[in-house]
Parts: structure tokens; sequence; C-alpha cells
């Protein structure tokens, strides 16, 4: 038998939200955190004109799209670093900073593929256990080793929603080692309304050892075509870029993440539709009597326990997939109205 590393003995596969259809017909994917909007119409349009070029390989650089990034942010050019999304721009760092013996630090339950990526690096996981739903900044930074070199803060999180604010993280900043990196990982940050929550690219200006994690996959729409990027200072990119595998962009995704910025004013718009549904969901779980907490995500955490696997399938019988943690909760995105009023008759009908 062919012989593989023996750590993938102990790595769990990623699971993706997946779709589920009722015995009428309906079928309404809540479990993926996708926009549920189509592309622009000015996006379709550039994809398909770009779409005449596929017989060429994609610009390995993608060069105009860093420069677009760049403008946008008002960063150096050599401080962009892209990859196809943000999960593979967070593979490609823990391949620059991650080796045996090396520990990276994040909160847990956060983003289901970190342990996956740690893990394939040859780092150790170090896990710190969320406090009220969000991060536990003061007990993450009383994790950090002398083998530390990756501290990983998803904010807002996934999947709770939740967030921590500026002053703690600048707390938290100033208690972590020039030589450890702090990747925040803001995939969310277009759906953030709470003032008090940092943009990222503000410690990353003011601090050496800050990178920012985004993507083009929620708010713009573009979560078929995978791109994300880090914003870090040179050397941290260039380890990125380092490890990006050839051509890992395609094509069509750097001519559809262009254009995402070009019309990114009428992108922002949708984005607001998402963030009132969210208030409307939250507050209608919360007059049912469900504890659901404050986020600033596209989604809505619902704490379930033992009863989270029974509370997907009641909601798969009515068409709505949720992302369940079994034995923890239930990660549900928000949708169009249609699709949302769904899977709140069936969050009253579990409830009661």
């Amino acid at each position: 038998m062919p012989r593989f590393r023996s750590i993938l003995d102990t790595v769990a596969a990623y699971k993706p939200g997946k779709a589920v259809v009722s015995p009428e017909g309906r079928s309404y994917k809540l479990s993926s955190n996708e926009s549920p909007y189509e592309p622009l119409p000015s996006v379709v349009e550039a994809i398909a004109r770009a779409a005449t070029e596929i017989h060429r390989y994609p610009d390995p650089g993608a060069v105009r799209l860093t420069e677009a990034l760049a403008e946008r942010y008002g960063v150096p050019y050599d401080h962009v670093a892209l990859g196809a999304g943000s999960v593979a721009v967070t593979q490609q760092l823990l391949e620059a900073a991650g080796e045996p013996g090396a520990e990276i630090v994040y909160a847990w339950r956060s983003f289901e593929a970190y342990p996956l990526l740690v893990g394939l690096s040859g780092a150790t996981s170090v896990e710190v256990p969320l406090r009220d739903e969000t991060h536990d900044l003061e007990a993450m930074a009383d994790a950090i080793t002398d083998q530390t070199t990756v501290v990983l803060v998803c904010n807002p999180n996934n999947p709770t929603g939740t967030v921590n604010r500026t002053a703690e993280i600048s707390r938290f900043l100033d208690r972590v080692p020039e030589s450890v990196l702090v990747v925040l990982d803001e995939a969310y940050r277009e759906y953030v309304r709470d003032e008090d929550v940092p943009d990222g690219l503000a410690f990353y200006r003011e601090r050496p050892n800050v990178a920012v994690l985004r993507t083009f996959s929620k708010a713009y729409g573009l979560a078929g075509l995978r791109v994300g990027y880090l914003i870090g200072q040179a050397p941290v990119a260039a380890a990125v870029r380092k490890t990006l595998l050839p051509f890992a962009v395609n094509h069509l995704a750097q001519v559809a993440a262009i254009a995402s910025l070009r019309a990114e004013d009428e992108l922002l718009e949708r984005v607001e539709t998402v963030v009132k549904e969210r208030a409307r969901v939250r507050e209608a779980l919360l007059a049912q009597g469900w504890p659901v907490p404050p986020t600033e995500a596209n989604f809505v955490w619902l704490r379930l326990g033992e009863r989270t696997m029974e509370f997907a399938e009641r909601c798969a019988a009515l068409g709505v997939a949720v992302r369940p943690f079994a034995g923890e909760g239930a990660r549900v995105s928000i949708g169009t109205p249609e699709a949302n009023d769904t899977f709140l008759s069936a969050a009253e009908a579990f409830r009661g």
C-alpha cells in the first residue's frame, strides 16, 4: 500500500455546507454564508468577455488585481498577496510559518478550517475556548509561548458572529511578542455595523506583526470563483506569495474581482439589505425565546447542544439547509426574505 503522512490519520476533512430539498421541492441554502444575490450585471459582462480568453494561462502575479487592491486600500503594492479564497491564503501563510515544533494559536470554536490547515502545515494547534461565544483575547495572549509563530483572530468570528472591539484588540496586541504574527481574519468585514469594531488595516499600518485577511466570496458574491487576499507588511506578503501555487487565481476570478471593486457602491447596497434582514431575523428569534448572540456577520448562531442535529434535520424537512456543529450549535446564513421566513417558521416550530 502507498504510504502517506501520518498527520492525515488525525485530520478531519473540511465539511462544506450542503443544500437540501423539502418534499414539496423547496430549497433554501443557508449553510455556507454565501450572498443570496446573483453577481451584478457589470460583473457578469466582465466575466463573459474574459471567457473568450481562457485558452491562455492567467497572469500568475495577478498584477492588475493586486494594483486595484493596493489602490483601494491605500497600501503599497508589495503589501498585497493573493490566493484562491482566504482559506487558501491562510494555507499559504501556514505553509510559510508552520512547521513541526511551531504552535498556532486560535479560538475555538472558530473557522473550522483552522485545525485542518494547521495540521497539514505540520504545526501544533493551540485552541483557546471562547468566552461568552467570543474570542477570549486575554486567554489567547496567555497561550502564546516561545514556539508560537501565528495567532489567528477571526473578527467577526465564524460561526458565532461575535466581535472583539478596538480597545481589547489593542490591549491584546500589546501583549503579543513582535516575533509572533497576528492575522486578523476579516472575511465578514463588510457586514460590520458596530463602530467600535476596528478595521484591521488600522492595526496593520501601525504594527509590523499584524496582517489582515479578506475575501471576495461573501459580500462581493464571488464564492464560486475563489479570490482572497492578505494585506501585511512586505516580508509577510512576500512569504505568502512564495507558497502560492502557480496560476492558482484563475483569469475569470481576477477579472471578476476587479469588476466587483469598480461596482463596490452597488454591491454594498446589497450588503445593507442583508444587514437589515440580519437584524429582522435575530429580533424574531429573540422574540421566539432563542438566546442569539449579537452578530456582525451575515449569519446567526444558535447554541443547541445535543439537539443540534435534530434541529438541522427539522429545518431540512422544510427545505432549509443550516450548518450544524454536532453537540454545539447551528450557524444559519442570512438569505432572501422568503428563505429567512421559512427558517423562522422552522425555528418557531422547533422551539414550540
